[in-house]
């Protein structure tokens, strides 16, 4: 990609050093503007088939670009050859380039900076940000933007989808209810016609909203965070308080559950075909303490393990199995070796879990 950093913009001009006197076949001898240089750089640029970033530019001089390139006819090759000469000089002298504007700092040096300066920051960049809104929405965390696409109306959701990338899209995307993902999906399709301009305001909204936001303490939500503790806990101590939260907020409660992933829940949240990937992670004795005193749903559980498993592995598992007598600790102990080794996959990317309400 060819870089455009010699005739980028300072103080409202398009153009690199100073001009000087060359000879044109528009009109004879001449100066040629820094406009012209930066026409006649372009053109080349593009007659040898290179990748000219032009959108990179603020839209006021990508015009002005434009305008000047359409009243050019033609130059001589002393011409070209000195315009050429000086552009490769200004590129060579260049040691060291940085972001233009606040909105580019704030880029380049956001995750070096406190949240709470990076907020602040943001909020005065504001509007007045220069260059595409969407580069930087489309780098945040699927996190930040979900609830965007459940908040915002269905329009601005398919918009947003539809300047994302297509995997960072369907994560987003199967992370929505059915109803509003089905809704969303079909609105993308009636975005064809948007023009650039609104698709740009919408953007700049979305990314001042986003900036608005206030920075967290916690990386999780409470949900996350609760489900997360009660994952680690024991049986008892999960079912006690889960049934205190059922008391005092239901709703919060039944969250909660959806947030949380125990070994029972694995028949239902992980494909019969990912479970060799779950065992490759675990120590065969610790699959030999489970089916030797898995009960009830566990029992299920363990039995979808070693069914979706080597088959030779399962029966020398099971025979194993038969003489063990495994303590209450031990058999909390396997069952949680297996759920860690799942939330490994998980967060790896290389396993994902069936969402808990199509269980």
């Amino acid at each position: 990609m060819a870089d455009l950093t010699p005739f980028a913009p300072r103080g409202g001009e398009l153009g690199f050093g100073r001009d000087i006197g060359l000879t044109g076949r528009l009109s004879g001898p001449k100066r040629l503007s820094g406009r012209e240089k930066a026409a006649i750089i372009v053109r080349l640029l593009l007659q040898e088939g290179a990748d000219v970033p032009l959108a990179d530019l603020p839209e006021d001089l990508q015009g002005i670009l434009t305008e000047q390139i359409g009243t050019m006819r033609s130059v001589d090759r002393e011409t070209l050859d000195a315009v050429v000469a000086e552009f490769i000089e200004g590129v060579e002298a260049i040691g060291l380039s940085f972001p233009d504007g606040l909105t580019g700092a704030l880029d380049l040096l956001g995750r070096h900076l406190s949240a709470g300066t990076a907020s602040r920051l943001r909020r005065i960049a504001g509007a007045t940000q220069r260059g595409d809104p969407w580069q930087r929405i489309a780098g945040l965390e699927p996190d930040r933007l979900l609830p965007v696409l459940n908040e915002e109306s269905i329009e601005i959701g398919a918009v947003l989808l539809s300047k994302l990338s297509v995997a960072k899209a369907a994560q987003l995307l199967e992370r929505l209810p059915g109803d509003r993902a089905r809704r969303i999906a079909y609105a993308v399709s009636l975005t064809g016609n948007i023009d650039p301009d609104t698709v740009l305001r919408i953007g700049q909204s979305l990314a001042a909203q986003l900036d608005a936001e206030p920075p967290k303490a916690f990386a999780d939500g409470p949900v996350q965070r609760v489900g997360a503790i009660l994952n680690q806990s024991k049986a008892a101590t999960r079912e006690d308080v889960l049934a205190g939260l059922d008391e005092t907020d239901q709703d919060f409660a039944n969250e909660v559950r959806k947030a949380i992933f125990t070994f029972a829940n694995i028949p239902k949240r992980i494909e019969g075909r990912d479970i060799p990937k779950v065992v490759k992670g675990i120590e065969a004795a610790q699959l030999v303490i489970i089916v030797a005193g898995a009960q009830g749903p566990d029992r299920e559980a363990a039995e979808y393990i070693l069914s979706n498993m080597s088959q030779r592995m399962a029966q020398s598992i099971r025979e194993e199995a038969q003489s063990v007598q495994p303590k209450a600790k031990d058999l909390e102990a396997a069952y949680g070796s297996v759920v860690a080794a799942i939330r490994g996959l998980e967060d790896r990317g290389e396993l994902f879990l069936i969402a808990a309400d199509e269980g």
